[in-house]
């Protein structure tokens, strides 16, 4: 096998294991109205961290196709079209710009932590708006009441979630580079 199908090869793999992860994450939720936590925005982030941008948005529209048609990858083991539409819509759909933000950002600028950090919050900043909006359109609630429920509860696990994010890619980027601690051997 070529080089190039070989990298491409173990890109599509870690593509697949970080949408299987994102899905993962919306396994454990906390509901809290409207808008549960989960922990798919944190893989969400990770993927953005240790993934070229074209990779890292391709695990996100795996998963989001996965849920879209109906596979039980959403927030409690929900799929399907309705989901996309409902009021947590605008959060999904949100985390596709927002990988892409965080991929090019460190494709850009590097492993500077203080960039990373950076763009995990304008990418957070893009999940909130585009899941706000969306939540204030589909429920017709006020502006204030779309924050409350839909962004103020969320701040603090997210900025933990940011803190977890950057660590853990750190860890993971050698393995998804091929530097890591084992060697993928061709047979």
């Amino acid at each position: 096998m070529p080089m190039d199908a070989f990298e491409n090869l173990r890109m599509t793999v870690f593509t697949a294991l970080m949408a299987a992860l994102i899905a993962a994450g919306a396994f454990i939720v906390i509901p809290i109205g409207p808008v549960p936590i989960v922990l798919q925005n944190l893989f969400v982030m990770i993927a953005g961290l240790i993934l070229a941008p074209r990779w890292a948005a391709a695990a996100v529209a795996i998963y989001l196709l996965a849920g879209g048609l109906g596979l039980p990858v959403f927030a409690g083991g929900t799929g399907g079209i309705g989901r996309l539409l409902g009021p947590t819509g605008g959060y999904l759909i949100g985390y596709l710009p927002a990988v892409v933000l965080i991929g090019w950002t460190h494709t850009r600028f590097g492993e500077k932590a203080w960039m990373e950090i950076g763009a995990l919050i304008l990418a957070e900043a893009v999940v909130f708006g585009l899941g706000v909006s969306w939540l204030k359109t589909v429920t017709a609630m006020s502006w204030t009441a779309a924050l409350a429920a839909g962004m103020l509860p969320f701040l603090p696990g997210d900025a933990l979630k940011i803190a977890a994010a950057l660590p853990i890619a750190r860890t993971l980027r050698p393995i998804v580079r091929g530097r890591g601690n084992f060697e993928i051997r061709r047979i």
